[in-house]
């Protein structure tokens, strides 16, 4: 029983760590598709403040400088995507491949060229990166029955941003659903002539919601890069933009839906990790590649037709031309 429970805590606690970047990129793609304008660019922009978090961490030795950065480098490559697609009404799927394509190889470039170690930064000490913390009480805890310790291995001992991440769902939700904005926003995903003929800005409106996903996608890559690693490695997002997409799908463009099936790949992801060379009774050792497979088979799986009727935003990736 106590070995179960170990291993129920540590996958637990491995979870909501690797679900992080899921969580931020769902919900960033979740506000720019509930504006109208589909992001394929969640990866290219996630790569983006993964580098300038790293770069900028390494040079200065402050990890909140490298946040900031990796925000600024975000929203950048955010208002790129919405100058070709909102104000130029370019095709926005192609427009969310070609940030992602030139972020790949941009980073590399320009991780060669300021640091010469093949693209990537230098490993970042621990001053430079955002460290867990332990939350009051956890050890004082710790001696109650199965509380005790889930209170201490799981939701203690995690970094700011792990925190922060849980904590913008909610921010989400509220924004979404109780507010002025999110009720135009949702609007004019939906009908942006209704929201026009209101004497509303659709660019403007569509604008916030491509901003949005840019401040999110900039601290899903800072995290990746200054707290869940010591550092900036090629490619480092590894598909993690478009699981998060397969997510926000599974997830009916809803906060606490989208939430629970990135946990749902995040589950996936510390179980591989877990499992990687543990001979399982009867089964064996399973390959590496398999287990390292597992959260890309499950996307396709669920996009195959598990998640049932799920519709888009009427309007999500139509380009709004005003009437004269």
């Amino acid at each position: 029983m106590g070995e179960s429970l170990e291993f129920l805590s540590l996958l637990l606690d491995a979870t909501l760590r690797v679900s992080v970047p899921l969580v931020l990129a769902g919900l960033a793609g979740l506000f720019s598709e509930r504006g109208g304008i589909i992001d394929i660019g969640l990866e290219g922009k996630m790569l983006a403040g993964a580098f300038a978090a790293a770069a900028t961490a390494a040079v200065t030795g402050s990890p909140w400088a490298g946040l900031a950065v990796a925000i600024l480098a975000s929203l950048a490559f955010a208002l790129l995507h919405g100058f070709a697609c909102i104000t130029h009404r370019g095709n926005q799927v192609v427009s969310g491949m070609a940030i992602n394509i030139l972020v790949s190889g941009l980073t590399v470039t320009l991780g060669m060229a300021w640091f010469h170690l093949g693209g990537q930064t230098p490993l970042l000490p621990k001053e430079s990166r955002f460290t867990e913390f332990t939350l009051p009480g956890a050890e004082t805890l710790a001696g109650i029955p199965l509380l005790g310790p889930l209170y201490r291995d799981v939701i203690s001992g995690h970094g700011i941003l792990v925190y922060l991440t849980y904590a913008i769902v909610p921010l989400a939700w509220w924004l979404l659903y109780r507010t002025r904005f999110g009720l135009r926003l949702r609007a004019v995903g939906e009908n942006p002539a209704a929201v026009d003929a209101a004497g509303i800005s659709v660019a403007w409106l569509r604008y916030r919601g491509v901003l949005i996903a840019g401040l999110l996608c900039g601290i899903a890559g800072a995290y990746m890069s200054t707290a869940q690693s010591a550092g900036f490695v090629r490619d480092m997002t590894a598909g993690k933009g478009y699981i998060a997409l397969a997510a926000m799908i599974f997830g009916k463009w809803r906060p606490w839906p989208t939430l629970g099936a990135c946990l749902l790949f995040g589950v996936l992801d510390a179980l591989s990790i877990r499992l990687q060379g543990v001979p399982l009774p009867g089964i064996g050792e399973i390959p590496v590649q398999f287990i390292q497979a597992l959260p890309y088979i499950l996307t396709v799986v669920l996009l195959a037709g598990f998640i049932g009727a799920s519709r888009p935003p009427k309007a999500d990736g139509i380009p709004y031309v005003k009437e004269r």
